[in-house]
């Protein structure tokens, strides 16, 4: 299981790509949003500046991105192309593939992360009142997308090679955008918010606001991202063992 782990990790840094979406993509974004913002303007009802809220935001995006499109279409052509099947004649267990597609999601968003940090630090002045909300907020962002991983893997076998790119772009952009991590809920209708709060990726941003801030991430979004994490990975095991016996 190792080395198809170190294979997946070699195959994912080098897809230019997938990294530049990954890694460039996120940072520029946050350039387009926040660029034209003060560095004092406050998002509305809360304490956030605007820079600081978007550097949370634009690097949960960037995870995100890595998390989900890097499973998902990938899962999808390698199912069609036989190789899933193939790895089945092999003693590698499935969970073993699984896990193999998750940890190369992982070491790709930290990239993502510590880029759009150092963007955001250089170019809008984001400062932290203490040197661990940085290391935490990277924590945080990095444990999060391991939700978005499980749901990437979910599509993968849920779609076909076809289909699984306009399906997952809709997940993909419905989730960043109801969910606050391209402009804040704040700004939508009281209905609009309502469905918001229900989404992963609103729990997703509220975890590094709070430390932002710095308080302890609120137990509510960690329990909807908990049970996220299990909905996810529920259905990603029932769908690989439903693609088996059909294999």
């Amino acid at each position: 299981m190792r080395t198809l782990v170190a294979l997946e990790i070699k195959r994912t840094l080098r897809n230019k790509k997938f990294m530049f979406f990954t890694v460039i993509y996120p940072s520029a974004l946050f350039l387009m949003i926040a660029g034209t913002a003060g560095r004092t303007a406050l998002v509305p009802h809360t304490d956030l500046t605007m820079p600081l809220y978007y550097t949370v935001a634009m690097a949960s995006f960037g995870a995100l991105t890595a998390a989900l499109m890097g499973n998902s279409e990938r899962i999808a052509k390698e199912r069609e192309r036989g190789w899933v099947r193939q790895l089945r004649l092999t003693p590698l267990p499935g969970r073993g593939y699984v896990l193999a597609k998750i940890a190369a999601a992982a070491v790709a968003t930290l990239p993502s992360i510590v880029v759009v940090f150092v963007v955001a630090a250089v170019t809008k002045g984001v400062r932290m009142d203490a040197p661990w909300q940085w290391f935490a907020l990277t924590g945080a962002i990095w444990a999060g997308s391991l939700v978005f991983a499980a749901l990437g893997v979910a599509i993968g076998y849920l779609a076909t090679g076809d289909a699984v790119r306009p399906l997952t772009m809709i997940i993909y952009f419905g989730l960043s955008i109801l969910g606050g991590l391209w402009m804040p809920t704040t700004a939508y209708p009281q209905w609009l918010q309502d469905i918001a709060g229900c989404l992963p990726t609103h729990a997703y941003a509220a975890l590094g606001q709070a430390i932002e801030v710095g308080d302890a991430p609120h137990a509510g979004d960690v329990a909807l991202l908990a049970g996220y994490l299990a909905l996810f990975a529920g259905t990603a095991a029932w769908l690989y063992r439903k693609d088996t016996r059909r294999a």
